[in-house]
């Protein structure tokens, strides 16, 4: 492991019940980076940010944060080490309004942290400020999108996890969404982010892993894997 790698993943073997999804997977996540992985349906992307943010128990390997093990602990301990999970599903108390999701994420930081954290969301997403008070579940899908990564960094984290978040966006949306991750990142955060718009997302990488059935067979700086033909044929002549 590097020096200063945020997130190390060694030898990481995962699955449900008997069958396993992930084979010896390893990448690592530099501190400040922005990290994308990149890979068809099925082929273990969800999986690996499950094992890391502790949702599935790894069965082999390593996971490090900022060199410290993570792997085998619950959720609620992974990411009160510092690691924000937004799922592909997004997964909101869509009965509770804005504020109570916000509020939920908050629990997990330092009471003196959550008020500053709060207004951090509130300025990255303004137009949730309008909608505190509505049903989570009344909101856009963007909206809603914007409530997921708030929701996340109301817990204060080192590293964060996003799944597919343009999914089923406007094309403006994702634009905003992608604008608020550099923006992170120009603040201190380290991102690993799973995106099917390849080419958004390796224009923003700083490293790029591609999995394929459950194996990492690719990898490489952003720009590199623009300019790979495999990763061309692949993913980008989609968009």
């Amino acid at each position: 492991m590097s020096a200063t790698a945020a997130l190390s993943v060694e030898h990481v073997h995962a699955g449900y019940d008997r069958l396993e999804v992930l084979h010896d997977v390893g990448l690592e996540v530099g501190e400040r980076q922005i990290v994308v992985l990149l890979g068809a349906n099925g082929a273990g992307k969800t999986t690996l940010l499950r094992a890391i943010a502790g949702v599935i128990r790894p069965r082999q390997g390593t996971v490090r944060l900022f060199g410290q093990p993570i792997h085998g602990r619950p959720a609620h301990e992974v990411t009160r080490a510092g690691v924000g999970h937004v799922p592909s599903g997004r997964e909101l108390f869509a009965n509770l309004s804005v504020a109570d999701n916000l509020a939920l994420g908050g629990r997990v930081a330092r009471s003196e942290r959550r008020s500053p954290l709060l207004e951090q969301v509130l300025e990255l997403f303004p137009a949730l400020r309008l909608r505190l008070r509505q049903r989570a579940g009344s909101l856009s899908g963007g909206e809603q999108q914007m409530l997921a990564i708030g929701r996340a960094l109301m817990t204060d984290p080192r590293l964060l996890l996003l799944d597919e978040p343009s999914t089923g966006l406007a094309p403006k949306v994702v634009l905003v969404l992608f604008d608020v991750l550099r923006r992170l990142q120009s603040e201190g955060l380290t991102i690993l982010l799973v995106e099917q718009n390849a080419r958004l997302s390796l224009g923003v990488a700083d490293r790029a892993y591609v999995i394929d059935n459950g194996r990492i067979v690719l990898s490489g700086t952003g720009a590199e894997l623009s300019d790979d033909r495999r990763v061309v044929e692949a993913y980008l002549g989609l968009h």
